[in-house]
């Protein structure tokens, strides 16, 4: 693997800060702050100035989040004590990831991303704000609050698409891995602060004031936004209308057959896998008895794995055999939620906890690199969309295994994904060799 050598002192472009035009390398020449030099590698993309806007925002946009994943399932399981219905709560914020996926791929290649980016986070501070004035006046019911979950969601799947492609515009190809895993760092250190404050709000202040706190972190992800110098437009789609980029997805798709299979095996994934966040308010609550405080400290658990493992994704910057890596960590993934069936403490529960999400951040953020890396940069908006489209499908895992749960218990419902996952990601790296060897 080659060394990367960061300069302590190069030249100034930051208020440009454009991604290199058509696949050219863009090893561009930017200012490191000292935080950069100390840190190394790891990060290299936060020398461009519009990346770190866009990290900090992610926080904040994070720290929102974070809070609504622990209040949501919070509320309905305390309202409802139904298995089942978390898991319709926890559909309906996905669902939108499904319905929307193509389209925010091809609006984010049509317009000016800086400005997508700003308005579908305003959109998801109004909800946020609505949630917990009903909350407030004792106004939400189950179904209201599901519906606000689902605005939400729609939200949050415009802004996760415009995200990954405006990193990718900011940081260019060469960093593309640094600055994706950076930015999901910034998701999950946000998460970890959002989900702790979240539990001790709801103990304290009850969940109508902790949405009132989300909506306010969202605007302030918005105005940070607003100091990125960089649009994020690309370079040649400006003039083409959603609907032909619409129609352009079927040629992308058939052009590039291994997004179609990274497709498939994120929509896996996230079926099989990332639907174990769905059953923490169940554990908290039945299995390791620790109420809503014991449910934030969890969910930051689950946020600091996946932040440990893109710190070390990050540290690998552009390494090879991207593909080999991206099926080890879907195995690991795998026997992490087998060991849940395990942990009959909250200490060893934190533990698996760590592990699973260690690996569930990495291959996630490695699905999303490969895809973007398989396309010319005015198709990565719709590449990501297909990102987003995979990831819809969540809402068959979250249904699915909160009817499990319900029949055979919540750890024997992750132990049952969780070997379905590994049988399915050995068999996949050993028949696939074309996505194995990919880098």
């Amino acid at each position: 693997m080659p060394t990367l050598i960061i300069p302590k002192w190069t030249r100034v472009d930051s208020l440009r800060n454009r991604a290199a035009p058509e696949r050219r390398d863009s090893r561009r020449r930017v200012y490191h702050p000292p935080i950069v030099n100390v840190i190394g590698k790891w990060g290299v993309s936060l020398g461009f100035r519009d990346f770190r806007l866009l990290w900090a925002s992610t926080v904040l946009y994070s720290l929102a989040t974070g809070m609504e994943q622990v209040s949501v399932g919070w509320l309905i399981f305390d309202l409802t004590g139904s298995e089942f219905m978390v898991g319709v709560g926890a559909g309906a914020r996905m669902l939108p990831f499904f319905v929307l996926g193509i389209l925010s791929g091809a609006i984010a290649d049509r317009w000016d991303r800086r400005s997508l980016l700003r308005i579908g986070t305003l959109g998801a501070s109004g909800a946020a704000l609505l949630m917990g004035l009903l909350l407030l006046f004792g106004l939400a019911s189950v179904w209201v609050i599901i519906a606000l979950v689902l605005a939400l969601g729609s939200a949050m799947a415009f802004t996760i698409t415009v995200r990954q492609t405006f990193t990718y515009d900011i940081v260019g190809q060469h960093h593309a891995l640094n600055g994706l895993a950076l930015g999901a760092m910034a998701m999950q250190g946000g998460g970890i602060v959002g989900s702790l404050a979240s539990g001790a709000m709801i103990d304290l202040l009850g969940p109508g004031w902790q949405f009132i706190a989300s909506a306010v972190c969202y605007l302030g992800s918005a105005a940070t936004i607003l100091a990125i110098a960089n649009p994020g437009r690309t370079l040649r789609t400006s003039s083409v209308s959603v609907l032909r980029n619409l129609v352009g997805y079927a040629q992308v798709v058939r052009e590039h057959r291994l997004i179609l299979v990274l497709m498939v095996l994120t929509a896996t994934t996230e079926v099989l896998g990332f639907t174990h966040m769905t059953l923490l308010p169940v554990f908290a609550k039945e299995v390791l008895h620790v109420g809503a405080t014991g449910l934030g400290v969890m969910t930051a658990g689950r946020q600091a794995g996946g932040l440990i493992g893109l710190w070390l994704l990050a540290g690998l910057g552009a390494t090879r055999r991207k593909g080999l890596l991206m099926f080890a960590t879907a195995i690991g993934f795998g026997l992490g939620l087998m060991a849940f069936s395990l942990a009959g403490n909250i200490y060893t529960f934190l533990l698996v906890l760590l592990f699973t999400n260690a690996c569930a951040h990495s291959v996630d953020t490695l699905y999303k690199t490969l895809m973007q890396d398989l396309v010319p940069d005015e198709e990565r908006g719709r590449a990501m969309g297909s990102w987003v489209l995979s990831i819809g499908f969540a809402p068959v895992g979250h249904v699915g295994v909160g009817a499990l749960a319900g029949a055979v218990g919540a750890p024997m419902a992750l132990l049952i994904n969780g070997a379905t996952l590994t049988g399915i990601s050995v068999m996949t790296m050993l028949g696939l060799p074309r996505i194995r060897r990919m880098e």
